[in-house]
């Protein structure tokens, strides 16, 4: 029986007997804030399984510290004996531990057998008498008892139970664990205790002692460059997992892989010395594994080849140039180069959505975006607008079939055959218009917006600059909604809703030229909090279209929101200093993003990226009475 206050552990822990929901409160508690990643894999999984997870951590958390956490071997063995006493007492229906409470809940709900939990206990009892270990097999059947058993309580957990998966997981649990061996070497030796196979560290002419006295020399490298290969090894060996599984699963296997991977690249870099020091995963390469992992998964979810029988579309070009046919799927494929190479933050949001909408979204996006090269690219006015309405012919052709007239003529080769690009990304486009019953007046809307940019320098009213937001931004918002999926037509009046407005620049007192000074302004920045307020008031509004599309395009448009609120946000946070270097989202928040979007739970409320209002200057109010 534990003494109060022999181990840490026992704080806050409730009287035994306590209620299930005070058990469960409890295991939360430990589970939350006594292992920096737990709450990281919790949410990544779904929340009706968070309690269970809490539930199993907690009773491996207890076995742990009763093996490291007393001092005196002897007593360590006692205590762990009294703790398989009360797994046992749990099995028979007679919970009293509060972790055996909230954990009898969780093995009634999951069917899950005490093989698992037992055996971990095997491990930790190993740990007392046992300090050194002869062979790789010895290190392996410790393996199997300290680090196997974790995998499959989490396939239990998540409803596997099939022995190809507890393999698999097997080779993954147990690559972790002799990865943490090797990063931990020093701190293994402080307290009595090698993981290196003694036999391998003799072929490489090492002795228990040189190890035991830290020699590092070309020998130790040599080992463990050898014990890194087989670790790899096994990690490869149960990667395959991670495609078996439920998506959010795989997501945590994914990141438990790449952080084992990692471990073992820290040990190289380092010169591989970790008799003297151990490497580490700070926070910053934590977040790019989550990054890795979040995107493997969803690339994983790219177009599937039988989702739908695409047809070969013919684009028809004059008789000086021979007829191109161009299928379907190579159009989206050339569609989705356009769109990987632009590293746009729409790109990301592409893969939440299911793969025909992915699809649509991707060929609106190769469009716009081509048409937009044309506007920005190059300083001959005449060239990029007969590039504009080169693209104009090229659509409506892809869209009738019919020749169409260009400079009053009939066109003497095809529009589409005269453009870099357009060939290839139409018969996707035309497609994907005609799946979602996409008006052309939209794309022609969106050609009038980029010949604007050609002419119109500044816009005298906010009306008139509503009617430019409206060809360039509120076009994309329409095609896009009609890819989402609505039922009430009221999203498209939601959807449709730097340059400004001349009223405010006379009304703040700035001039066109302020613009060119190398720092905003006083006047420059009370405009922008200004036109900050209207724009975050135009979002707000905004929000309501995420409750009117379908749901299976929510993550989707939650993400785009989400991502760009933050840019003005953080636009908010530098004071508007918008003139220097370009202010973007960083890479981990962009997959924090993603994991929220793909993982979270999507409303109105949580839509927009929380603005830190403490940090906004009080002048944000001061403008609106000095607006009036």
């Amino acid at each position: 029986m534990l003494l109060p206050g022999e181990i840490d552990i026992t704080r806050h822990a409730p009287k035994p007997g306590c209620s299930p929901e005070e058990a469960q409160k409890y295991t939360k508690w430990l589970a939350t804030r006594h292992y920096e990643n737990f709450n990281v894999v919790s949410w990544l999984l779904p929340k009706a399984l968070h309690q269970h997870f809490y539930d199993v951590y907690a009773y491996c958390r207890w076995a742990d510290d009763l093996g490291d956490e007393v001092p005196d071997a002897a007593r360590a063995l006692d205590l762990l004996h009294w703790w398989e006493r009360e797994l046992d007492a749990c099995y028979e229906g007679k919970p009293s531990h509060p972790v055996f409470v909230a954990l009898r809940e969780t093995i009634v709900a999951k069917d899950i057998p005490k093989q698992p939990f037992a055996d971990l206990l095997k491990a930790f009892r190993q740990d007392q008498t046992v300090k050194r270990y002869q062979n790789w097999d010895a290190v392996l059947r410790y393996c199997v008892y300290s680090a196997n058993p974790v995998g499959r309580l989490v396939l239990y957990l998540c409803g596997y139970r099939d022995e190809r998966r507890q393999r698999l997981s097997d080779a993954t649990c147990t690559a972790l664990q002799l990865a943490n061996f090797w990063q931990d070497v020093s701190r293994d030796l402080d307290i009595g205790r090698i993981y290196i196979p003694l036999d391998a560290a003799a072929t490489h002419g090492l002795s228990e002692r040189d190890i035991v006295e830290r020699r590092f020399d070309d020998r130790y490298v040599c080992l463990m460059k050898n014990l890194i290969t087989r670790t790899r090894a096994l990690f490869a060996d149960g990667q395959p997992l991670a495609k078996m599984v439920d998506g959010r699963l795989s997501v945590d296997l994914e990141m438990f892989t790449r952080g084992g991977l990692a471990v073992l690249d820290a040990i190289e870099t380092m010169g591989y010395d970790t008799l003297h020091h151990r490497p580490a995963i700070g926070k910053v390469k934590q977040a790019r594994l989550l990054g890795r992992a979040l995107l493997a998964y969803l690339v994983g979810l790219d177009r599937k080849s039988g989702e739908s029988q695409r047809v070969p579309v013919t684009l028809r070009a004059e008789q000086s140039i021979p007829e191109t046919s161009v299928a379907i799927e190579d159009s989206y494929g050339e569609c989705y180069r356009v769109a990987r190479e632009s590293r746009s933050n729409f790109y990301h949001a592409f893969f939440l959505l299911p793969g025909s909408k992915r699809d649509a979204l991707v060929a609106l996006y190769a469009f716009m975006r081509l048409v937009d090269d044309v506007a920005d690219e190059g300083a001959n006015l005449a060239e990029k607008q007969r590039g504009l309405a080169k693209w104009r012919a090229a659509l409506d052709q892809a869209i009738t079939g019919q020749e169409q007239l260009f400079d009053g003529n009939a066109a003497i080769v095809s529009p589409a055959a005269a453009l870099g690009g357009a060939i290839e990304i139409l018969p996707a486009l035309v497609d994907t218009m005609q799946r979602y019953k996409m008006p052309a007046r939209y794309l022609h809307d969106l050609i009038s917006g980029a010949e604007m940019d050609l002419t119109v320098q500044t816009y005298p009213t906010f009306d008139r600059l509503r009617e430019y937001c409206y060809r360039v931004a509120g076009t994309v918002g329409l095609t896009c909604t009609h890819v989402f999926g609505f039922s009430d037509a009221r999203a498209l009046d939601l959807a449709e809703n730097v340059y400004l407005p001349e009223e405010d620049l006379q009304r703040y007192g700035v001039s066109p030229e302020d613009f060119g000074r190398n720092e905003a302004t006083l006047g420059v920045r009370e405009l922008l909090r200004f036109e900050s307020e209207r724009a975050w008031q135009l979002y707000e509004e905004g929000s309501a279209l995420l409750g009117l599309i379908d749901k299976d395009s929510r993550s989707a448009l939650w993400l785009l929101v989400h991502t760009y609120s933050a840019l003005l946000g953080r636009i908010e946070l530098l004071d508007f200093a918008v003139f220097g270097e370009r202010i973007r989202v960083t890479k981990a928040e962009k997959m924090l993003f993603i994991a929220k979007a793909r993982f979270g739970r999507h409303t109105e409320e949580n839509i927009l990226e929380k603005r830190d209002r403490d940090r906004r200057r009080a002048g944000g109010t001061g403008s609106r009475r000095r607006a009036g």
